[in-house]
C-alpha cells in the first residue's frame, strides 16, 4: 500500500469512518438500558437521562477546543488522545459501581468523544475532492447514524442480561480502531482543493478568525439549523422506550420488552442507510446550481414531518414468544415485519422519513467544507457540534419531562407517541434555515474560492492568480469543472 496513494486514502477514510462509528455505539448505548442501569445503582430513568443530556452537551463542548487544537496543530495526535479518553471513559463505565461513578465516567467519555467529530470530520474534508463530496459524507453521515443505531441495538442485546457487557465491548473496539488509526495517511490540510494543486499549503487558524467565520452567512444558518433539528433528533433516542411500552402494554415481561425495543428502534431507523440517496442527489443538482445541496437537504427535513407524526401513531401488533432467547425473539420480530401488517406499515413509513431526514447530514458536511478554506472546516463543524449537541440534549430532557406531564392524560404508550410527535414540529424551523442559507451559499463559495486561488497565486509566486494554468471559473461550474486529481 503506497503511503498517501489511492489504497492508502481509501483505508484512510474506512478507519475515520469506523471511528465516527463508534463515538456514536458509545452515545446510543445507554439509552436502551435506562431501566436497567436505574435498577442496579436505585434511581429512576430520569437520572439516567441526565446522564446522556450532560453526554451530549460536554462532547458538544469539549469538540470547540479539540477542533481549534486540530486546526492549529497536527490532528493526528489530537484524535488519537481523545480517542483513548472516551475509551477509558466508555470501560469505566462499565466497571461502575455507583450511580456518581457512572455519571463521572460519562463525562470522561463525553470529554473524549469531542475529539473525534470535528477533527476528523476536517481530516476527511481534505481527502475528498468537491466533485464527491455529498457522496463521501453520506457515508460520514451513515457512519453515525450507523453508529447509534448498533449502539441501541447492543445496548438491548448484549445488556438486557447484564448492562454492563455493551460498555466493555465498546471500549474494547475502540481500542482495535485506534491501533488501525495510526496506519492511516497523515493527510496536509487542502489536499484535494483544486485551487491549491501544486502549492504546499498549511494555513492554521488564528483566535482572532471567527468574525471572517461568522461574516460567511451560510456558515451561521448552518450552524443554528442543529439547534431545531437536534431537538426532534435528540427525542428520537426514546424510540426504544416507546416500543418497549408497548410491548410491556401487551403483557410481555420486561426483559423481553427491552430486546422487543431494541430492535424495532433498530429497525425503523434502517433508512438513515439511505443518507447516500441524499449526497447523491446533493451531487447531482450542485452541479446544476450552487443552492442544489442546500435545497436537497430542505426539502428532506419539512417532508418527513407528517411521516414521522403517522408512524408514533399507527398501531403495532407484536407477536413474539415471551421469555424466549434474544435469538428467538430477533426472528420473531422479523418475522412480523411480513405476517403482521401494522408492523410492515410502521417500517415501510419510517424508512421512508428517515431517508429523508437523512439527506440533512451528508449536504451539510458538504456545504461546510463548499464555503469554508481548509483551515476553517473543523472549526464551523465544532460551532454546529455544539448547537447539535445542546438542541440534542435539550430534546432528550425536555421530552422525558413531557412524558411524564402527558402520562396524565395519556397513559404509557399513548404518552410517549403524542410527545414524540409533537417534537418532530421542530424540522420545520429547520427546513426553513436550508432554504435560507440556498439563498447565500453561491456568493459564499465564490469568495472562497477567490480566496484560495489568490492565496496559491501567492505561494506561487504567481501575479495572475493562475493556478497550474487553468484559469479561475464562476461558482456555478465548480461542481461541474472539479475533476478529482489522480487518487482522490
Amino acid at each position: 500500500m503506497t503511503r498517501g496513494g489511492s489504497a492508502h486514502r481509501l483505508y484512510s477514510v474506512v478507519v475515520f469512518v469506523v471511528l465516527a462509528s463508534l463515538d456514536n455505539v458509545a452515545i446510543g448505548l445507554v439509552p436502551p438500558l435506562y431501566g436497567s442501569i436505574g435498577d442496579a445503582f436505585g434511581v429512576g430513568e430520569g437520572h439516567i437521562a441526565l446522564a446522556t443530556t450532560i453526554m451530549f452537551l460536554i462532547s458538544a463542548v469539549a469538540a470547540i477546543g479539540f477542533a481549534y487544537a486540530g486546526d492549529r496543530t497536527d490532528r493526528k495526535p489530537v484524535l488519537i488522545v481523545g480517542t483513548l479518553i472516551w475509551i477509558a471513559g466508555t470501560a469505566w463505565s462499565g466497571f461502575s459501581g455507583s450511580y456518581p461513578s457512572f455519571l463521572a465516567s460519562q463525562v470522561v467519555a463525553a470529554f473524549g468523544l469531542g475529539a473525534v467529530a470535528s477533527v476528523s470530520f476536517a481530516v476527511v474534508s481534505d481527502l475528498i475532492s468537491p466533485k464527491r463530496r455529498g457522496l463521501v459524507m453520506s457515508f460520514w453521515g451513515l457512519s453515525q447514524g450507523v453508529g447509534t443505531l448498533a449502539g441501541t441495538l447492543v445496548g438491548g442485546l448484549l445488556g438486557h442480561a447484564d448492562w454492563r457487557q455493551p460498555f466493555l465491548v465498546t471500549a474494547i473496539a475502540g481500542g482495535v480502531a485506534t491501533v488501525a488509526y495510526l496506519f492511516t495517511y497523515n493527510v496536509p490540510r487542502g489536499d484535494s482543493q483544486p485551487e491549491l494543486a501544486g502549492v504546499e499549503y498549511d494555513e492554521r487558524i488564528h483566535h482572532d478568525h471567527l468574525p471572517v467565520i461568522l461574516r460567511r452567512r451560510t456558515n451561521v444558518w448552518l450552524i443554528l439549523q442543529g439547534g431545531t433539528a437536534q431537538i426532534a433528533f435528540g427525542s428520537l433516542v426514546w424510540l426504544p422506550v416507546l416500543f418497549r411500552a408497548r410491548a410491556e402494554d401487551q403483557g410481555y415481561s420486561t426483559s423481553t420488552a427491552i430486546v422487543i425495543g431494541s430492535v424495532f428502534a433498530t429497525l425503523f431507523q434502517l433508512g438513515g442507510a439511505l443518507s447516500i440517496l441524499g449526497g447523491l442527489a446533493g451531487d447531482r443538482l450542485q452541479r446544476r446550481t450552487p443552492r442544489g445541496r442546500a435545497l436537497v437537504a430542505a426539502f428532506g427535513v419539512l417532508a418527513a414531518v407528517p411521516l414521522y407524526i403517522v408512524l408514533f401513531f399507527v398501531p403495532m401488533r407484536i407477536e413474539v414468544p415471551d421469555g424466549a432467547g434474544t435469538g428467538t425473539i430477533i426472528r420473531s420480530v422479523l418475522a412480523d415485519v411480513f405476517t403482521e401488517p401494522t408492523v410492515g406499515l410502521c417500517l415501510l413509513t419510517a424508512v421512508v422519513a428517515l431517508m429523508l431526514t437523512s439527506a440533512n447530514s451528508p449536504n451539510w458536511f458538504a456545504m461546510i467544507a463548499d464555503v469554508n478554506p481548509p483551515e476553517h472546516r473543523g472549526a464551523v463543524y465544532s460551532l454546529g457540534n455544539l448547537i447539535n449537541g445542546f438542541g440534542r440534549a435539550g430534546g432528550n430532557a425536555v421530552v422525558a419531562v413531557a412524558f411524564r406531564a402527558l402520562s396524565g392524560a395519556f397513559p404509557p404508550p399513548l404518552n410517549y407517541a403524542v410527545g414524540l410527535a409533537a417534537f418532530q414540529l421542530f424540522f420545520i424551523p429547520t427546513g426553513v434555515m436550508y432554504w435560507l442559507a440556498s439563498r447565500t451559499v453561491a456568493r459564499d463559495m465564490t469568495d472562497t474560492h477567490a480566496a484560495l486561488l489568490a492565496r496559491a497565486a501567492e505561494l506561487e509566486s504567481r501575479p495572475d492568480g493562475d493556478v497550474d494554468g487553468d484559469p479561475p471559473v464562476v461558482v456555478e461550474g465548480l461542481a461541474a469543472q472539479q475533476d478529482p486529481r489522480p487518487g482522490r
